[in-house]
């Protein structure tokens, strides 16, 4: 039987207190303002710990005492006002929502902007969010992606260092600040996805192993102990992270959880953890009649994560194509050590189009193994595929974007190579104005000895890349500060344009026939590796036929010549060389039919279609 955990606060007044802790002699719920009191909890039979407590206030601060050793926070804490050593917050989930119409967006629809709280706007927190919606809909975005948020050490961090799943990071602007974010961008038609982790936890502040066995000994991660999914009272620590998934759906109504390296999740038992946790999802879509999204981050090339569970599959809706960024980062760049060694053919980004893997069972130099699946029977609506995130950008050692690496005829290429490649496109902010400066990595632990082990593992890490450089301080504040997003782009004409370009291949996007559909039968993918040429062409079907509406030209290469392999009569819908887009100038004629030649500059595209 699934167990809610934590502190739930009715509007009488009454809250009931429930932790697991199966090992502990006695747990007692210790008051601390603003009345001072202890209260001894009852335990059950799975080792749950419980009471309903009367004349409670929300905002009621406690701490649970263990076997009258240790006064420790709430590991289901929903609020940590004093930090992630303080004491937890009793929390009133009661809500003016006014989204009782959203619906929300199938994944196949979304146009994703994935965004850091703290350094997305000058204030950094889910409230100055609300002041950028505007503007994320006039560049097209539909979907907003939130790095995690879930209580972190001090003010600055990712967020994958979170201690406590179950609160809104209080210097964001805690519970109703993110429900205020999320109801708003509801009512403006932009679904919410929220980045959680359920690999590891954090080490600053992780009071988890004083409750109970929440970590095994089996399993190790690149982050320290594996949780505990498959091991002795494995139960309760699945139901734990459960809980937590259903309350960002249920409590905050976020429509998306993108889940962080499903591939450190170790778990051997006959129903893997996600599977379980895919089932009780669509359990809860049922009942609150939304579509409800759970999108992995997984390095493995194994279509079994998405695969549906009458498929022997573990149900998730979607995955992060990391391959894809590789692909065309090294194309465009020429960087090839450290993970970069496996690609930089052109015959890799090609593949990136066809088979969605790059390594769909070949041999892998970097891994030194045959590696991958091809997931033959999986649409291309359940792939996500960009040209920066926070990984690509923030673990390069100087957290340089794409900005600093390639020209700004480069840039426009690259976007139109994944935007309207046939996957779920997701913009890194700032990425859609050429944004400069950098996001790099960043804490502020309180703990001088992890700081400093902090500082040694960055150093560490950058030993298979060639950059050059001193790794920046990631606790240092000007680190953190030196990557807010500049939002007086506006004021320079190139980044003005590069935005309404990056808003017109956005429009393509949505207005293409050739995008309703996301079948493998509806992409035709060509490559000529000498001239550097990648062709794309988009199908969709009619009643009684398969019809081309769709034909883009990429040129990784110098200034060339492309003869056009279509009938019909196709119309220029964009040329990034093209003045308008402050290119070198175009040639390409306005109206193509087969056989003509049409000129293709250095690191440009050229876009048909068939009206």
């Amino acid at each position: 039987m699934k167990r809610k955990i934590g502190a739930h606060y009715d509007e009488g007044g009454v809250c009931e207190f429930v932790v697991w802790a199966p090992e502990a002699k006695t747990v007692k719920l210790d008051l601390i303002s603003p009345d001072k009191k202890s209260i001894a909890l009852k335990k059950d039979e799975l080792g749950y710990w419980s009471e309903n407590v009367r004349d409670i206030k929300p905002g009621t601060l406690y701490f649970y005492n263990l076997d009258q050793e240790k006064q420790r926070p709430d590991p289901a804490s929903q609020a940590q006002p004093e930090g992630v050593h303080g004491p937890s917050q009793v929390v009133d989930h009661n809500f003016n929502w006014k989204d009782q119409s959203w619906q929300g967006i199938p994944l196949k629809n979304m146009i994703i902007y994935e965004l850091h709280t703290g350094t997305f706007t000058p204030e950094g927190t889910f409230e100055a969010i609300i002041t950028k919606l505007d503007y994320l809909l006039e560049l097209g975005i539909n979907t907003i992606e939130i790095m995690p948020v879930s209580q972190f050490p001090g003010s600055r961090n990712w967020g994958y260092d979170g201690v406590f799943p179950f609160a809104a990071q209080w210097s964001y602007g805690g519970v109703n600040g993110l429900k205020k974010l999320v109801d708003v961008c509801h009512a403006k038609g932009i679904a919410v996805i929220l980045d959680v982790v359920y690999n590891h936890m954090g080490p600053e502040g992780n009071y988890l192993n004083d409750y109970g066995p929440y970590f095994t000994e089996k399993y190790s991660t690149p982050w320290g102990k594996a949780l505990n999914f498959d091991d002795a009272y494995c139960d309760e620590v699945r139901n734990f992270f459960i809980q937590n998934a259903l309350m960002w759906f249920r409590d905050f109504h976020i429509d998306a959880l993108r889940l962080d390296a499903v591939h450190a999740i170790k778990d051997l038992s006959t129903k893997h953890f996600l599977q379980e946790l895919s089932e009780e999802v669509k359990s809860l879509g049922k009942e609150v009649n939304r579509e409800l999204v759970l999108i992995a981050e997984c390095d493995l090339n194994d279509p079994k994560f998405i695969n549906p569970i009458e498929k022997n599959g573990f149900g998730l809706d979607g995955q992060w194509v990391d391959e894809f960024h590789h692909s065309l980062h090294s194309t465009i760049t020429g960087e090839t050590d450290g993970y970069y060694a496996d690609f930089g053919e052109f015959e890799h980004l090609r593949r990136a189009f066809t088979d969605t893997f790059v390594y769909s069972g070949q041999y892998s130099e970097h891994r030194k193994k045959h590696f991958g699946a091809y997931p033959k029977e999986n649409p291309y609506a359940q792939f996500v595929v960009f040209a920066q995130n926070h990984d690509q950008v923030g673990n390069r050692m100087l957290g340089d974007r794409i900005t600093h690496l390639v020209s700004y005829e480069a840039l426009k290429l690259v976007a139109a190579t994944y935007i309207l490649s046939p996957y779920i496109p997701m913009l890194f902010m700032g990425e859609e104005f050429g944004e400069e400066n950098p996001f790099m990595y960043f804490i502020s632990h309180t703990d001088k000895a992890l700081v400093e082990a902090v500082r040694k593992g960055r150093k560490k890490e950058f030993e298979y890349f060639k950059w050059e450089g001193e790794v920046p301080d990631p606790q240092s504040e000007e680190t953190f500060n030196k990557c807010n997003l500049n939002w007086d782009f506006r004021k320079d004409h190139k980044k003005e344009t590069l935005f309404n370009f990056y808003k017109k291949l956005i429009q393509i996007r949505k207005s293409s026939p050739g995008f309703k559909t996301d079948q493998r039968d509806s992409m035709k993918v060509n490559a000529d590796e000498s001239n550097g040429i990648l062709t794309i062409e988009r199908f969709y079907h009619t009643s009684d036929h398969k019809r081309s509406s769709f034909f883009m030209i990429l040129n990784f290469k110098e200034d060339t010549f492309f003869d056009f392999p279509l009938n019909g009569a196709w119309r220029r819908s964009l040329d990034s060389s093209d003045k308008q887009w402050l290119g070198p100038g175009n040639d390409s004629p306005e109206i193509l039919n087969l056989g003509e030649k049409v000129p293709i500059r250095k690191h440009s595209l050229v876009i048909y279609e068939n009206r």
